[in-house]
This record gives C-alpha cells, sequence and structure tokens, in this order.
C-alpha cells in the first residue's frame, strides 16, 4: 500500500515509509463501502435499465429504473461524504421503494419469478446493512445537546476588550468648527 502512495508524490516529497492506523470507525468504512456500492449500482440502472427489467420481467420499467439509479447516486454521493448518516438514511428509504416495486412482479405469470425472489432477497440484505450503517453512523456522529460550544467567554475583539477600550477616540467627531480647524491643521502639519 505504501507503494502507491508513493507513485502519487512529487520527487521532492518525502517518501510513506508506513502507513498509521485510520481514523475511520467501522461505520464510516461501512458508510464509504455502501457509499461506493450506491454509484456502481446507480450507474448500472441508469446505463442499463433494459438488461434489469428484462431479468425480472417488468419490460417497460425502464423510466423508473433510470430514475431509481439517479437516486442511488446522489445516495452514494452523500455516503462518501460528511453527511453520511443522510446518505445511509436515504439508502434505507430507497431499500424501501425497491421492494414496494418488486413485490408486483412476484405474480404468478411472470416467467422471471425466480429472479425476482434473488432481487428481493439481495435487497433485503443490503437493507440491514443499511440499517446497521445508518445506526452507527447516526450515533457517531451525533451531537449531545450538552456538548454545544460555548463562547460566552469571547468578547469578540483579537486584543481582549481592554486593548480595544479608547480605541475609537480619535475617530469622534470634532464637537466645534475650532476643533475641526485645529485637527485639520495638525494634520497638515
Amino acid at each position: 500500500m505504501t507503494y502507491l502512495t508513493n507513485i502519487t508524490r512529487s520527487e521532492g516529497d518525502p517518501k510513506v515509509v508506513r502507513s498509521g492506523p485510520s481514523s475511520l470507525a467501522s461505520s464510516d468504512r461501512l458508510a464509504r463501502g455502501l457509499g461506493w456500492f450506491s454509484l456502481g449500482l446507480g450507474l448500472f440502472e441508469l446505463l442499463a435499465p433494459h438488461k434489469i427489467t428484462r431479468a425480472l420481467g417488468m419490460e417497460g420499467k425502464e423510466g423508473l429504473v433510470r430514475a431509481y439509479g439517479a437516486r442511488e447516486i446522489s445516495s452514494g454521493v452523500l455516503c462518501l461524504t460528511a453527511e453520511k448518516n443522510v446518505g445511509l438514511w436515504s439508502r434505507v428509504g430507497g431499500d424501501a421503494v425497491d421492494i414496494a416495486t418488486l413485490m408486483p412482479a412476484m405474480r404468478e405469470d411472470n416467467p422471471k419469478r425466480d429472479n425476482v425472489a434473488l432481487a428481493l432477497a439481495a435487497v433485503a440484505g443490503i437493507t440491514l446493512l443499511d440499517i446497521a450503517g445508518a445506526e452507527a453512523a447516526t450515533v457517531r456522529h451525533k451531537r449531545s445537546p450538552g456538548n454545544r460550544q460555548q463562547y460566552r467567554d469571547r468578547s469578540g475583539f483579537p486584543k481582549g476588550l481592554q486593548a480595544s477600550r479608547g480605541a475609537a477616540k480619535e475617530f469622534q467627531a470634532p464637537r466645534s468648527s475650532a476643533a475641526l480647524r485645529a485637527r485639520s491643521s495638525a494634520k497638515a502639519a
């Protein structure tokens, strides 16, 4: 792995001797894996909806499969960002929609009913992974109400409040025209 890391480095950059431990938790790695899976599945659904509908005996639903592909891609992108819990929960919702779409294809007159049963089993398995990942990511990245950032001790003045006191005195407007002339002549000299 370190060899691959060193390939992308410029000549003057330091070489990676060994990698350290990852800062990603298992829920983050699961979210990343599911995100890449979503991107791959979404691309397949966008580019080859006829193959999917033919395999499931659902001809005529190609537009729906393409829409599901776009949904998969958006969920996958979210899973790869800092908002991974949103992406994972959107995958869970998408899985429910997928199951609801596949159920009518289990009808008796569908010659590809066995393929639909396999697809349902696969979606059910992925749904379990999505739920586990979404719950773990939500717990890991949840902000507790008592752990909010407090700014009571900050004044908003970079050098502190005491250093700022009196700084505006030289910017005060003169009170009389004589003071204005004196101030103008002092600045000119």
